[in-house]
């Protein structure tokens, strides 16, 4: 038996049906499906584009169950595509989870030692040996390498970049013969040029951009992923810095004007992308909170569900609410392009055609449409 959606679909916002056979959207009805849901709008799995599932709330290594539990709240969410920016542990094993989101993985972070989270990435003494690195995690990764382009240098007192620019053209040409892209932790404004000439694919944060970098990533096509809701972190980062005070003032300065940073990238063309940086200091499934960030920063609520729907799942080469696709995607009661706080509470999450019901009592109660023959 397959299953039966009606709703306004989105992005294109048209009313119609959608079918699902074997965990696949289908091109034809179906004959005797089973109606779930006969009125709401339905968007394409949302998709949290910088998280980590594998560190723990707090800091530190995620065990395997719960590694489990933080993919199930992304789901819950309706986050059902994660690109994992940097795990210590191997994830793969989620991957024979037909009930967990698919998970696009960097490989673990590359930095210098003392140069970033104790234990969380590989640690590169020499320099030098950054590209025979990169091109191995872009083996071991699924298309994606993460690098640590700044960190706080506490000779110096404030961010500093951790590569010199040589090195950087090497490493990211490394991954790209591998066919894998790069992106990069970037806070301050420093490390950003020689990233860009060197050819990065991504910049994560990115709150450190000035007009020219701005230009330029819009030229080369490189995206943002601004991670918004960990950028409010910032503040309470610096007031734990007391012993580096330039390193903390600089990091206030970032966060107050991050949000228009953001929107001159947006409005410069700069490809961005919804990311909350989950996994450390940031609970898993707050999707819904960074969707409704970039709406500071200038975007419209249908371009900033965009940069976590259609928009994203293009950028990572996946698809979205179309024939012969797999079947994930969010329904919603209301439209959310109205009132994007409709996204904390989605009606029913469907993954890989599986349904998970996620309304509350009440409405399920009173939802006659669910269970009811699909339109002959």
């Amino acid at each position: 038996m397959g299953l039966h959606f009606r709703g306004v679909i989105l992005p294109d916002g048209e009313l119609r049906d959608l079918w699902v056979r074997d965990g696949v959207i289908s091109e034809e009805s179906i004959p005797g499906a089973k109606t779930v849901h006969a009125a709401g709008w339905i968007v394409p799995g949302l998709v949290d584009a910088h998280c980590h599932v594998g560190i723990k709330h707090g800091g530190g290594h995620e065990d395997s169950d719960g590694a489990i539990a933080q993919a199930e709240v992304e789901r819950d969410a309706g986050a059902l595509l994660l690109r994992d920016a940097g795990s210590p542990i191997d994830t793969r094993f989620l991957d024979e989870r037909e009930d967990l989101p698919r998970i696009i993985r960097a490989g673990r972070h590359i930095a210098r030692p003392k140069r970033y989270i104790r234990e969380l990435g590989i640690e590169v003494d020499d320099e030098r040996d950054l590209p025979e690195i990169v091109a191995e995690q872009a083996r071991r990764g699924d298309g994606w390498v993460k690098i640590i382009g700044d960190w706080i240098d506490r000779a110096v007192g404030d961010l500093a970049p951790l590569w010199s620019d040589p090195v950087l053209k090497a490493a990211i040409d490394a991954a790209h013969r591998e066919g894998a892209r790069v992106t990069a932790h970037v806070f301050g404004e420093d490390a950003l040029p020689g990233l860009l000439a060197a050819g990065i694919d991504c910049i994560e944060h990115g709150t450190g951009l000035t007009d020219d970098t701005i230009a330029t990533m819009a030229a080369q096509g490189t995206a943002l992923v601004p991670t918004l809701i960990n950028i409010d972190t910032f503040p309470g980062i610096a007031d734990g810095a007391t012993k580096f005070p330039a390193y903390a003032a600089h990091m206030r300065d970032l966060h107050r004007r991050s949000r228009d940073t953001v929107a001159k990238a947006h409005e410069a063309g700069v490809p961005v992308y919804t990311g909350t940086d989950a996994g450390g200091s940031i609970r898993h499934g707050r999707i819904a909170d960074e969707i409704l960030a970039l709406t500071d920063a200038g975007f419209t609520p249908h371009d900033a569900l965009g940069a976590s729907a259609w928009n994203a799942r293009t950028w990572l080469a996946h698809p979205g609410i179309t024939p012969g696709a797999p079947a994930d995607f969010v329904v919603y009661q209301s439209d959310p392009r109205l009132d994007l706080r409709i996204l904390t509470t989605p009606s029913w999450v469907v993954l890989r055609g599986r349904v998970y019901d996620r309304r509350d009592p009440v409405t399920a109660y009173r939802d006659c449409s669910v269970d009811s023959p699909a339109p002959g």
